[in-house]
């Protein structure tokens, strides 16, 4: 589900943590993909031109397995090393959501069975879209024969996809998950598994930044994903972004603001839910389920050309000649190797206003001075 308001709060506060790129620009980048999200992804955008998912002859789906080839295949053209992690099992705390998606796929079954346009049919076929086992199955399988590595996570992918990225092994978590953030991802890509005929640029999320910039603790930001709803309990209904963003830069945090709400101070405008397990909350964000980043060493292998092309193309119907031009690209790609970015020789040392302040002012007397020299050696030549 991710954190309802996050990203709009962080665009209208903290714009400087937001980067809008071409995915050119991540060339050099090691990247750990929220695959469940990005099968999701597949499952609804990859279709044939009557709104159908593309399948085989005897009705197997393989919307996903297109997505994952050629997506993959982009970001290895465009020298970018992904590798795919899949979700665990869900945290007990997760069980009302997954209640509640239930009790959705329910009335949207209803919908679509009373449906007669056919484009309001295909909007509810849409809504049911639901990643199965047999799809996270055949995608591993792919990305074995593939040569691109994958992890199962011990519970939530988002989770995992941000350890790899804190211990270096990645450089960014990528998902459309907001609350990929709260898990404290040094960079959150989103978009980045789109198609490119979307032409969407991909945004680059600078967590540290957007730390700073809401002069939040990682703590009070949890806080505030909580209160705007995230998939471990239920959200306070009727405090929205502007109300969840003032409360805890009043209150500090959510022990205190449940306090100010209970005690009558808010002239009972919200009501806490009962039994709320939001320090339960806190705590999966803070130290969730994850196999230790040190532990996992991933490894990008050539790929194996025979086996692709009877799971493609014999088994699931792909055009040979198509998926032998891309076991091409992938042989170029991974054999390339990740090359060192120029960025990798610097450190970036952040500056605060008056040394930056300092040092414009420093740089504009300099060119004056410059200026200065170079208007006396004209007049001396004259």
């Amino acid at each position: 589900m991710g954190i309802k308001g996050l990203n709009a709060i962080i665009s209208e506060h903290v714009p400087s943590a937001v980067r809008k790129s071409d995915i050119k620009s991540f060339f050099g980048r090691k990247v750990a993909i929220d695959a469940s999200m990005s099968l999701y992804q597949f499952l609804i955008a990859v279709r044939q031109q009557d709104g159908a998912q593309l399948s085989t002859e005897s009705g197997e789906t393989t919307s996903h397995l297109m997505g994952i080839f050629y997506r993959t295949l982009r970001m290895i053209d465009n020298g970018i090393k992904p590798c795919y992690v899949f979700d665990g099992k869900p945290p007990v705390l997760k069980a009302h959501e997954l209640g509640k998606r239930l009790s959705r796929r329910e009335e949207t079954e209803k919908k679509l069975a009373e449906a007669i346009e056919q484009v309001e049919k295909m909007k509810q076929e849409r809504r049911l879209v639901k990643v199965s086992p047999e799809h996270n199955a055949e995608a591993k399988q792919l990305l074995e024969l593939m040569g691109i590595p994958y992890i199962t996570a011990p519970a939530e992918a988002e989770a995992q996809c941000a350890e790899l990225a804190k211990k270096g092994k990645v450089y960014a978590a990528a998902s459309e998950d907001m609350d990929t953030l709260c898990y404290r991802t040094p960079y959150l890509l989103r978009h980045l598994t789109f198609s490119e005929a979307k032409k969407e640029p991909i945004h680059e999320i600078d967590t540290e930044t957007v730390l700073k910039g809401l002069d939040l603790t990682i703590e009070q930001f949890i806080d505030l994903g909580i209160m705007l709803g995230c998939d471990y309990c239920e959200s306070i209904r009727g405090i929205g972004p502007v109300t969840a963003l003032k409360l805890i830069k009043e209150h500090g945090s959510l022990e205190k603001i449940v306090e100010y709400i209970e005690s009558g101070e808010a002239n009972n405008k919200w009501k806490v839910p009962e039994d709320w397990p939001y320090r339960e909350a806190r705590q999966l964000f803070l130290s969730p389920d994850v196999i230790d980043g040190n532990e996992i060493n991933l490894k990008w292998a050539p790929p194996k050309e025979d086996e692709l092309i009877e799971f493609l193309c014999h088994q699931k119907k792909f055009s040979e000649e198509r998926v032998r031009s891309g076991i091409a690209r992938l042989r170029k790609g991974l054999k390339a190797g990740v090359q060192v970015r120029l960025d990798g020789f610097f450190q970036v040392v952040p500056r605060t206003k008056e040394q930056l302040a300092a040092a414009a002012a420093k740089a504009k007397q300099a060119k004056a001075t410059g200026k200065g020299k170079a208007k006396g050696k004209v007049a001396k030549r004259r």
